[in-house]
């Protein structure tokens, strides 16, 4: 196995769909690159005009609504909140798609929002369903939280098409901030993450297991409605990092922060990022991106410090000491907190994580998972 490193980046070319150019370079980073050569005021008033053209719809169908937004409460939905309704001028209706077991600062971000000036409707699927779906997948595929990644993109769409709103406002295009163009198109068009490595690797229907009494009926809540039906009813979804000069996480984050967002106190080591200010609603992300580590070679830190390089906040060396420092790491407390709730002991979880670890990439030692590469060099086992 090879693993290949960008050259500009600490992006490892084992991402799910990234792609790579002739020199090395990941595709974010030739879009950021570019980014000095795009017409953001052409693209803010394409977008001021989608808004206008909303908040025209909404009128005549006598809405009160102009626009859903689906929000967690952390950096990334305060910023698309806030925008949405200060800067275009829209009416938006808040949706949170509630992860089983929210944490207490995730519960409090939402709070918050809510106190800033946003009508917000929780939707929080049925807990003993979702919990099976946890377990499924984990055993499945190595990911605890899959199936709940579906219902977290789904409940946007299907309550635009329930209250008939005409304008879905997502955030980022992960072919743009991650660089997985292969499989996902790099623009605006938020229809798009149908092609989703997580929502394209499985459909919800894969989900249905009749011998654990998971029916397709139970599954309504994570199913995007057929695109082509929402197209019909004069819905358009965008993503706001396309067409926004400002999108950027850790401007996000500051802007968030300034409006009241609160992060984890955690040690930075248990998290297994740098910062604070992501994946605050469920303890269950934590020990996922752990995972993800031993399966691909690279954690939430990683992607961390490829943003950082992208906008000049440190140099490709500098970064790799956080990478090393933090990729790959989660508390103890977090995969005691899974188990409990996936309902197993710690030995069944490592056994069945070590089912999915790659072993090209990481070998064990004194009873723990050591990588055999060195970050930023490129590997082959």
């Amino acid at each position: 196995m090879k693993m290949r490193y960008c050259k500009h980046c600490l992006q490892p070319d084992t991402r799910p769909g990234v792609v790579f150019d002739d020199e090395c370079v990941c595709f974010a980073c030739r879009y950021e690159e570019s980014k000095v050569n795009i017409d953001f005021a052409q693209r803010e008033a394409e977008l001021q005009a989608y808004a206008d053209e909303a908040k025209a719809e909404s009128k005549k169908r006598g809405n009160i609504y102009d626009c859903i937004i689906g929000v967690s409460g952390g950096k990334d939905s305060t910023f698309q909140a806030v925008y949405a309704k200060e800067k275009l001028g829209l009416n938006p209706l808040l949706i949170n798609c509630m992860p089983d077991e929210i944490t207490e600062v995730g519960q409090k971000n939402i709070d918050n929002l809510n106190h800033l000036g946003f009508d917000i409707i929780s939707i929080r699927p049925n807990p003993i369903v979702a919990r099976k779906l946890a377990r499924k997948s984990f055993y499945e595929r190595g990911n605890i939280v899959a199936a709940s990644e579906y219902c977290l993109w789904a409940s946007a769409y299907i309550m635009a098409v329930k209250f008939n709103i005409p304008l879905i406002i997502q955030g980022e295009n992960a072919a743009l901030t991650l660089g997985a163009a292969k499989n996902q198109e790099a623009t605006g068009n938020a229809f798009s993450v149908l092609q989703l490595e997580t929502i394209r690797g499985a459909s919800v229907d894969s989900f249905v297991d009749l011998s654990n009494n998971i029916t397709e009926k139970d599954l309504f809540l994570y199913k995007i409605p057929d695109v082509e039906l929402m197209e019909k009813m004069g819905i358009r979804a965008v993503f706001l990092q396309y067409y926004s000069k400002e999108w950027s996480q850790v401007r996000n984050a500051d802007f968030a922060i300034a409006r009241g967002l609160t992060g984890r106190s955690d040690d930075l080591h248990d998290l297994g990022r740098y910062r604070r200010y992501t994946a605050l609603d469920s303890d269950l992300q934590i020990p996922n991106q752990m995972i993800k580590y031993l399966k691909f070679g690279f954690g939430y830190a990683t992607d961390e410090v490829c943003y950082d390089i992208r906008e000049g906040r440190l140099s490709r060396e500098d970064a790799k000491w956080y990478v090393n420092e933090y990729d790959g790491l989660c508390g103890q407390k977090y995969i005691d907190a899974t188990c409990r709730y996936l309902g197993i002991d710690e030995a069944e979880f490592w056994r069945v994580v070590d089912g999915f670890v790659n072993k090209d990439l990481f070998e064990k030692k004194d009873g723990r998972w050591v990588k055999k590469f060195t970050v930023g060099e490129d590997y082959e086992s």
